[in-house]
């Protein structure tokens, strides 16, 4: 071979080497610092619009107001009923009444004429209304726990979202960068062949190598567009919308031990929260069924005007009427012994689910927390997996130099770095994803 063919492959390879390097280089940079563009979303914002616009939530914020007006119904029975009455009644025949020596007289008047003014009041019910007050404030309590828990689980689906994104789109960005060495080293090769210094194997070697990468970038496409359209849906924007997230790795930890974690989540999660009030309301609504055979008494009173009164019948008088009521249930036909059986019931059933509730949350705990250090470790092998495939390829480059190796071997190096670099990566983003997952567990609100 001339000197001059020589110097043109000499010069051809270490354009390849600068190539690779650079793509190396880009390759850190960029897992460590993505979609850092001004359109960018970040987690905080994307968490504060899925809560205050999703439709789950606006259901939820409707079911406290409505649980006001249902409070507000309860407090009426404190209040009178007033009523307005007016009547006109035309009778016939008239009965009249003969006295000798007096006359005839009517008994009533064919026209009839009343107008009148009615109250009435609860005078005393032995606490029924306002055990009925106490429900339903309970239960509008109950409401506005259901709309955290609903902000929470919105919260959390962003979260994952969020990290999925952050994955595809670095990752996207790698295996471009991935083909641009693979498209370059192919044309290196080919001026090879050219040359007669390779073989058309190492063509079409190469060509496999990019179609491949071709293939999973392919596929990290699809699932980019995919999880876009799941971000589209949660904030609300138009489905063709192509969001992109910032790159969001760190992540406070916190810092408690196995016992005081999950007393902090015994305190704190939203599902024992929720049974501790939902075992409030059953015990005020059993309370309200033994209250159901305990007396009543109401007032009331009336006045107004009307005709018929003797001697005038026709004269428009006024009149009143004032009285009070009990009412005193004597027999109900059981059906006050069976309501009472089924609000202890409710009762018991209600404490078996907040204990089946807090082993349930010993076991996400333990979940999340053994998950969270899992991913941790595993970014602690992947880095120096990364520092290895780094440090071989750096020996690979000198071995090709030397002739040692071929350029296959050199292409083979440059993968392993790209895929060490993927792995961390995914490591990391599921690091971040796993302390979310804990502070959710543990009942930490992550809006």
């Amino acid at each position: 071979m001339s000197n001059k063919i020589k110097f043109r492959i000499s010069a051809l390879v270490l354009l390849l080497l600068t190539l690779i390097g650079n793509n190396i280089s880009g390759q850190t940079a960029e897992s460590d610092k993505v979609a850092q563009d001004t359109d960018s979303l970040a987690l905080k914002y994307i968490i504060e619009n899925v809560i205050s616009g999703y439709p789950t939530v606006k259901v939820a914020e409707e079911a406290i107001r409505n649980a006001d007006a249902r409070i507000g119904l309860a407090r009426t029975g404190y209040n009178p009923d007033f009523d307005l009455t007016a009547a006109y009644s035309n009778i016939g025949p008239v009965t009249k009444l003969t006295i000798p020596d007096m006359g005839t007289f009517e008994l009533y008047p064919q026209n009839n004429y009343s107008a009148g003014l009615n109250v009435r009041q609860m005078v005393y019910d032995f606490g029924r209304t306002k055990k009925n007050i106490s429900l339903e404030s309970e239960n509008k309590s109950i409401s506005e726990q259901d709309l955290e828990q609903v902000k929470q689980r919105l919260s959390m689906l962003a979260v994952g979202n969020f990290y999925t994104l952050a994955f595809l789109q670095a990752a996207i960005t790698i295996k471009q960068q991935e083909l641009d060495a693979l498209k370059e080293h192919l044309s290196y090769v080919e001026k090879k062949v050219a040359t007669g210094s390779s073989t058309e194997y190492e063509v079409l070697t190469t060509k496999v190598r990019i179609s491949a990468v071709e293939s999973q970038k392919v596929d990290l496409d699809a699932a980019l567009t995919n999880q876009q359209a799941v971000l589209n849906s949660l904030l609300g924007n138009e489905p063709s919308a192509k969001p992109k997230v910032k790159n969001e790795l760190e992540v406070d930890i916190p810092v408690m031990t196995a016992d005081s974690i999950l007393s902090f989540a015994l305190h704190n999660r939203d599902e024992v929260l929720i049974n501790q009030k939902r075992r409030s309301a059953a015990e005020i609504r059993y309370e309200i069924v033994n209250l159901q055979n305990k007396p009543v008494v109401n007032a009331m009173a009336g006045g107004g005007v009307k005709n018929g009164y003797i001697p005038d019948l026709y004269r428009i008088t006024p009149n009143y009427v004032i009285g009070l009521g009990v009412r005193i249930p004597i027999y109900d036909g059981s059906r006050i012994k069976y309501n009472r059986m089924q609000a202890k019931s409710a009762i018991n059933s209600i404490s078996y689910e907040s204990e089946y509730t807090k082993r349930n949350i010993s076991n996400e705990l333990s979940e999340a927390e053994t998950y969270m250090i899992a991913s941790g470790k595993k970014v602690s092998q992947y880095e120096l997996q990364l520092a290895q495939a780094l440090r071989a390829y750096s020996l690979a480059e000198t071995s090709f130099r030397s002739g040692s190796i071929t350029n296959l071997d050199l292409l083979d190096s440059s993968t392993s770095v790209s895929e060490s670099r993927l792995l961390l990566l995914k490591a990391r983003m599921d690091y971040a994803a796993s302390v979310y997952k804990l502070k959710a567990a543990m009942g930490e609100r992550l809006y």
